[in-house]
């Protein structure tokens, strides 16, 4: 390994975050201002007039929101933060997925009017999944129907996550001013607007004192739970300091016993800095985390270097390989082994990230996060490591897509780019998927909704200078059984020379939705010969992604092979895959053969005036209605829609309410296709 040429960080003081929310939460205006308070910019970027430096790509500065999670490393009072801005909208999901896979720790922007959004409810399922230790900030207190307490008791209700404030906030909507620290109990207040005048500590306001000794109490409470030493003393009603709460505190976090919250208004510069300090207290450092697959020890800078690739980014430069360095240390020219394709690769160049700019180093260490340029057939999910000690670290979980175009290129100059430039997508962005439809002629491009497609599209034409036509957005159906079935189908061919036999008596029942496919043998007794085996396995997999009924691949059944024969001289492997796949197509159609539609989990925010209107055109789009609340002045429903109908629904809804009303959603479910809709598929 070569020389390190510079002074690093020990892991003690390294922490490695996201900053995840639902969109338009004030997830990047955070961001931005934690990079102003850190001294990483000397001007605060808006996202609203396109200024944000964490959102440099033109597509995100046209639209207004993150498309890509941004990387940048600022310093905060001797410690170093290595932070993520990850994207809210539903259809960038991937992002947050894969960021989350290789954090230590996050922090979860609530909108305080708002409150707990679909996709926050989203990330964070993927941030327990991670098992991702939390802290909250409840963002936008200055506006008018914020409630921080409400927003608290949401997050208790709808995550299920016991919640520990650490500040109460003075003053509510358009008078919010400052904080008051429970674990100090002083007051910060905020004067200006302005970031460039620090918060000033005072008492605490007369009419704050009892809420404030009440939520105290139940912090030391929460605290003392974690730490033998301080329940003791706590019991014995001793006085417990303010360094033991934050030790205390820190366990709790780092068990996921609770999470912190605090409040602020990034927009207005308030609260920002208390947040930085609880980043550096209470998430954790690398060597306090342990991940599946690095034999269950922290990470160390002195064991066999082994790393994480969870994102590629290709620029007129080549591609540059985002990883995470969980142990060992990567020198600029070290060979590494990918254990996920079995080839090494060679490491030209390493890169500390700051958003858009970068700064080369020769070396990274256990806890980095950086990118690495050299290694060509690196994806992300994939393993490396020093390849005299192979190590496999836990994958990262791809959703399946639901929503499909077709793109065919406008002129054969094009046509050349195209496949380069798909590649090139398909590298970067593992959530799309690209197939080549053999009845049309068509390439199909697969994704998780209509602004990522059209996101992609855009890419294609402004950085791959290729132009494509794009047909409508189609679903992605899919088909299944409602019962269960058993056939027995004979293969038998006899042309002159060798002959085709294999016969195969197959069973198939319906499994719950998203199981997929199961296969299993019960051969007993060489019926049929183990090494055909396989081969019906792959007869029953290739014929369901071709369906039974309407031509959409089939999934959620089990399929079992019970028995059959065979010839001594004309059986093959091919014979039994073809056996396999007519058994299969025969049997699906007597299975009581079903086609599933996505079904959407859709949440519309509207002036209570255009409820019955925003409700009535749910309904006309087969949509069913499961619940109606209040959010500040606005009105909520919750409804679960088919994907099919959801499409130009923002036109729709801006139109039947001026404007003012809005919505969000995610995939919720696949249901069976109502059979008056089954016709127009069919057709």
């Amino acid at each position: 390994m070569t020389k390190n040429s510079r002074p690093h960080t020990s892991t003690e003081q390294l922490r490695n975050i996201g900053v995840i929310a639902h969109v338009d939460a004030g997830k990047t205006t955070t961001t931005e201002r934690i990079l102003f308070y850190t001294g990483e910019s000397h001007r605060i970027g808006e996202v609203h007039d396109g200024t944000a430096q964490m959102d440099f790509d033109p597509q995100e500065q046209q639209r207004g929101i993150t498309i890509n999670s941004a990387a940048v490393t600022v310093h905060w009072k001797g410690t170093q933060l290595n932070l993520i801005d990850t994207p809210g909208h539903i259809d960038f999901n991937i992002e947050v997925n894969r960021s989350l896979r290789v954090l230590d720790g996050a922090v979860v922007v609530f909108d305080g009017v708002a409150g707990v959004e679909p996709q926050t409810e989203t990330n964070w399922r993927l941030a327990d999944k991670y098992r991702v230790p939390r802290i909250a900030f409840i963002n936008k207190l200055d506006r008018v129907g914020a409630d921080f307490h409400r927003v608290v008791a949401m997050m208790e209700e709808r995550l299920g996550v016991r919640v520990v404030p650490l500040q109460i906030p003075i003053g509510t909507e358009g008078s919010f001013r400052g904080v008051v620290d429970l674990l100090t109990l002083r007051a910060r207040i905020w004067d200006k607007d302005d970031a460039s005048i620090p918060y000033r500590e005072a008492d605490v306001p007369a009419d704050l004192l009892e809420p404030a000794l009440h939520h105290r109490a139940r912090l030391v409470e929460a605290a003392v739970e974690q730490d033998e030493t301080a329940l003791q003393a706590y019991v014995n009603g001793e006085e417990i300091s303010v360094d033991m709460l934050r030790a205390s505190l820190r366990k709790g976090v780092l068990a996921g016993a609770f999470v912190p919250a605090l409040a602020g208004s990034a927009f207005k510069n308030r609260g920002v800095e208390p947040l930085l300090d609880a980043v550096v207290d209470y998430l954790p450092a690398p060597e306090d985390i342990v991940r599946h697959g690095r034999e269950g020890r922290p990470a160390s800078s002195s064991d066999p270097f082994a790393a994480l690739a969870f994102k590629v980014v290709a620029d007129d430069h080549g591609a540059k390989v985002f990883v995470r360095v969980y142990s060992g240390r990567l020198g600029k020219g070290d060979v590494v082994l990918n254990t996920s394709t079995g080839k090494t690769e060679r490491v030209s160049r390493l890169y500390e990230v700051h958003a858009d700019k970068h700064i080369e180093h020769d070396e990274l260490r256990a806890g980095d996060i950086a990118a690495v340029v050299g290694l060509k057939d690196t994806l992300t999910g994939h393993t490396l490591s020093d390849p005299a000690h192979p190590v496999v670290l836990e994958q990262i979980s791809v959703p399946e897509p639901v929503i499909h175009v077709a793109i065919e290129p406008k002129t054969s100059a094009d046509q050349q780019g195209l496949s380069n430039a798909l590649q090139s997508l398909l590298r970067e962005d593992p959530s799309l998927r690209l197939q080549h439809d053999a009845e049309s002629g068509q390439t199909i491009l697969s994704g998780m909704g209509e602004l990522q497609l059209e996101v992609s599209i855009e890419k294609l034409r402004a950085r791959h200078g290729v132009n494509v036509s794009v047909g409508r957005p189609q679903v992605a159906y899919r088909e299944t059984i409602s019962r269960h079935v058993e056939v027995t189908h004979v293969h038998k061919k006899q042309s002159g020379g060798p002959g085709q036999f294999a016969e195969v008596k197959l069973q198939l029942a319906p499994l719950p939705r998203g199981e997929g496919i199961r296969f299993e043998s019960h051969i007993v007794g060489g019926a049929v010969p183990r090494e055909f085996i396989p081969a019906v396995e792959a007869g029953i997999r290739r014929a369901a992604l071709m369906g039974g009924v309407a031509g959409f691949p089939a999934v959620d059944f089990a399929a079992t092979l019970v028995d059959g024969s065979f010839h001594e001289r004309d059986s093959s492997t091919l014979a039994f895959e073809l056996a396999a796949m007519a058994a299969f197509r025969e049997a699906f159609a007597k299975a009581g053969p079903q086609v599933l539609e996505p079904v959407m989990a859709v949440e519309v925010i509207t002036p209570a005036e255009y409820l019955g209107d925003s409700i009535g055109d749910l309904h006309r789009r087969r949509g069913v209605v499961r619940g109606q609340g209040q959010r500040g002045n606005a009105a909520t429903i919750e409804a679960q829609v088919p994907l099919k109908e959801m499409f130009g629904y923002i036109g729709s809804l801006r139109a039947l309410s001026s404007g003012r009303a809005q919505y969000s959603m995610q995939l919720d479910h696949y249901g069976v296709v109502p059979a008056g809709e089954m016709v127009a598929l069919l057709v």
